[in-house]
């Protein structure tokens, strides 16, 4: 794994920047499209993906009552597991990017939506929808790839720190919401100087995150388990466990997004003046999907269509496999590789990259010359006026 721009064989030298320029005028006309078409069908949709989980949910707590009995300690933590699931990935996730905006109802609004999870919505859209999205997978701009604490790079220095990548990203695995928070409020830079520390909007964002992750101990450990009675013990457990499956779904599933092998990286001054198309060509090298049914797409939320979801963050969910043919049919087309495969190999090859990269370059990477620290002329091959909007249109009219 190394920047695009460092690679022997360019995978995009090939492409004219005419042909980039029509790869983004085409995803336009596709994105056009289906936001054109969005109606009822889409609403009742998320409706209905909404009231699923949620009455998941409260069944399995009902069960967990009685969760002094195995069984029933089953029953209710597989299903808690998977209704905290359902509402990270398929509903809070796309909620919070605007997906449903346009429906105009106030209950399902990214301005409105408070998920179950550490990190406070509105910290979380703008490390994600503003930051995630923009720079994706840039090295040093896109804290997503690593989050910040991993080598993601061979190009990037090699120190023994990184020798504990594996089990700090183990780490961030089974406590990847709280890792999550962390990452949102930029916790290691803002901690590092006594002025950061008392930056009053750190402190704010801080005292938001505290307080936000009092009220989910509050509910999953405190109140939940006290209703539980006898079985207080064994709620507590049941709610720990269905955490700690949903930290390590989530965490696999964003893993696979962006790190398998065939994604690329890219240069932090290469995307400098980057032109429409030119977004888009790296959202569509620097994302990989996951291969499967219908179930793995909805217990993904549909992040299992990574690409798609990277070409257009704020189109509802549900429309990414209507347009998977065409975007796949767009990458032949342009000679490009759509990287995507079962969930099982895409983990192993995102983890296999977590072991390589915590040891130091071998072989020919060994020898690489260091990276040039002044900062190079901007590209003429990644120019771009400004970052794609993701909020959706506010002029669409209401549903009836």
């Amino acid at each position: 794994m190394t920047t695009i721009q460092r690679k022997k064989s360019n995978p995009i030298a090939h492409l004219s920047a005419e042909d980039i320029e029509q790869i983004g005028i085409e995803l336009d006309a596709i994105r056009d499209e289906v936001m054109g078409s969005r109606g009822e069908k889409d609403a009742a949709y998320i409706r209905r993906v909404i009231a699923w989980q949620r009455g998941l949910e409260l069944g399995s707590r009902g069960v967990l009552l009685f969760s002094i009995f195995p069984p029933a300690w089953l029953v209710g933590t597989a299903g808690l597991s998977i209704a905290k699931i359902l509402e990270n990935m398929e509903v809070g996730h796309n909620i919070l990017h605007g997906q449903w905006d346009w429906m105009r109802d106030p209950k399902i609004h990214s301005t409105k939506w408070e998920w179950d999870h550490a990190s406070p919505a509105e910290q979380w859209k703008h490390s994600h929808n503003e930051l995630h999205h923009t720079y994706t997978n840039v090295v040093g701009r896109d804290n997503d790839l690593g989050y910040g604490i991993m080598r993601v790079d061979e190009d990037q220095r090699w120190t023994k720190a990184h020798l504990g990548q594996p089990f700090y990203n183990f780490l961030n695995m089974c406590f990847f919401e709280y890792g999550i928070a962390a990452y949102d409020l930029e916790l290691g830079k803002n901690l590092a100087t006594r002025k950061r520390r008392q930056n009053p909007k750190f402190r704010a964002d801080l005292k938001k995150v505290r307080n936000k992750i009092a009220k989910q101990m509050l509910k999953d450990y405190v109140i939940h388990p006290a209703l539980s009675g006898p079985s207080f013990l064994h709620t507590i457990a049941a709610n720990a466990t269905a955490n700690l499956i949903r930290n390590i779904w989530s965490h696999s599933v964003i893993m696979c997004g962006h790190f398998p092998t065939g994604v690329e990286t890219f240069e932090r001054t290469s995307i400098e003046g980057e032109t429409r198309g030119e977004w888009y060509l790296r959202q569509m090298l620097g994302s990989a999907n996951i291969s499967g049914g219908k179930a793995i797409h909805l217990m993904t939320g549909n992040l299992s269509h990574q690409i798609e979801h990277h070409l257009f963050p704020d189109m509802p969910s549900n429309r990414y496999k209507e347009i998977a043919p065409k975007i796949q049919d767009l990458f032949q087309r342009y000679g490009l590789s759509y990287v995507s495969g079962p969930l099982p190999k895409q983990v192993a090859s995102a983890w296999y990259k977590v072991f390589r990269l915590a040891l130091p370059n071998r072989g020919e990477a060994a020898v690489r010359r260091p990276v040039e620290r002044k900062a190079p002329a901007p590209s003429t091959r990644w120019r771009r006026a400004q970052a794609p909007a993701v909020l959706a249109d506010a002029k669409e009219p209401a549903l009836p």
